[in-house]
């Protein structure tokens, strides 16, 4: 999964939750920008298939997209 993101594990330094700019669509692989950014339990949208996810963020600081 190709990805930019900001913050430490699950937030920064100041404690702000881990934001991140794009991911790539689990169902189409298609990348995603986000201009706005995203962070956990943001509902997002896949821009070319559609398919609707909320962000969730592991133990490690990965993205994990649970399909809604």
């Amino acid at each position: 999964m190709s990805l930019r993101e900001y913050g430490g594990e699950g937030s920064d330094d100041s404690g702000k939750p881990k934001i991140f700019d794009e991911f790539d669509c689990p169902l189409c692989n298609a990348n995603n920008p986000y201009g706005d950014g995203f962070k956990e339990k943001d509902e997002i949208r896949c821009y070319y298939c559609g398919q609707e996810y909320k962000v969730k963020i592991d133990d490690n600081g990965k993205l994990k997209l649970k399909e809604l």
